[in-house]
């Protein structure tokens, strides 16, 4: 099972060296999807996320901890790295539905399941986390980063959006977000419903809508949005560690760049 994420590199030649390696390891990334029970094709959005990344050159770990998601192999309550399945040679699969709760310390801060991924993973580019938003919320209390709201066509599940959306930035004080919405990417609904969400998070809670693209569940990937999910994507990849500070309201055309 940790064939692709092992750590082949010989040990240190010297401190200088050391350094180098530990250093390499802060260039992992984590984005952080939040799931959401009303998207009924949260496993597409999923690949064709991880579909992106990898056809950029990234190795990606997809780390799967939200409620519906599957249950762990029995060994990975020990070893995070016996539960990771190599699906390639760029993607690799953690089933963790209710590992993140195992790490939670006399803080509530699960930021340590966060810390043994990436050491269970140590040459995975990205780790793509999908998990509910209590979890993300104790996982990225003292984290930077710019979470990915799920969404569809339909209220509830912007509702939900908004919910989790609320939910990390009075708890993490994360003010950025990104959303991914799985609809018809003919719809002329879509554009409206990321501006209202932007709108209401920018509003209520002065965060900010960053970037949105739409997956379409009923066309093969990489067909149609993946210009807009791409980009996306890069964005997050190239966030910096330091928090990012909301000092201004966000651009009101930012939503329609997605088409």
């Amino acid at each position: 099972m940790r064939d692709f994420y092992a750590n082949s590199d010989p040990a240190p030649l010297d401190q200088a060296h050391g350094l180098r390696r530990m250093f390499a390891g802060t260039r992992q990334r984590i984005i952080p999807l939040a799931a959401n029970p009303h998207v009924s094709f949260t496993g597409v959005v999923i690949d064709q996320i991880t579909a992106v990344l990898a056809s950029r050159g990234h190795r990606v770990l997809v780390v799967d901890a939200a409620d519906r998601s599957p249950t762990p192999h029995e060994m990975a309550r020990l070893d995070l790295g016996a539960g990771i399945e190599n699906l390639s040679s760029q993607i690799g699969y953690l089933a963790a539905r209710g590992l993140p709760l195992a790490f939670v310390d006399t803080r509530g801060s699960a930021a340590g399941f966060i810390d043994a991924v990436l050491a269970a993973a140590p040459k995975a580019d990205v780790v793509l986390l999908h998990a509910n938003a209590g979890d993300l919320a104790r996982m990225f209390m003292r984290r930077p980063a710019r979470p990915v709201l799920l969404g569809a066509d339909h209220p509830e599940s912007i509702k939900h959006a908004y919910a989790t959306c609320k939910l990390l930035a009075q708890r993490c004080q994360l003010m950025t977000f990104d959303l991914v919405l799985a609809a018809d990417a003919a719809s002329r609904r879509v554009p409206s419903i990321a501006a209202s969400l932007a709108s209401c998070a920018d509003g209520f809670l002065g965060a900010v809508l960053h970037d949105w693209a739409v997956i379409d569940p009923a066309v093969e990937p990489m067909e149609g949005g993946e210009v807009a999910l791409a980009r996306l994507l890069d964005a997050q990849m190239s966030l910096t560690e330091e928090p990012m500070r909301v000092t201004s309201s966000p651009n009101p055309s930012a939503p329609a760049r997605a088409n």
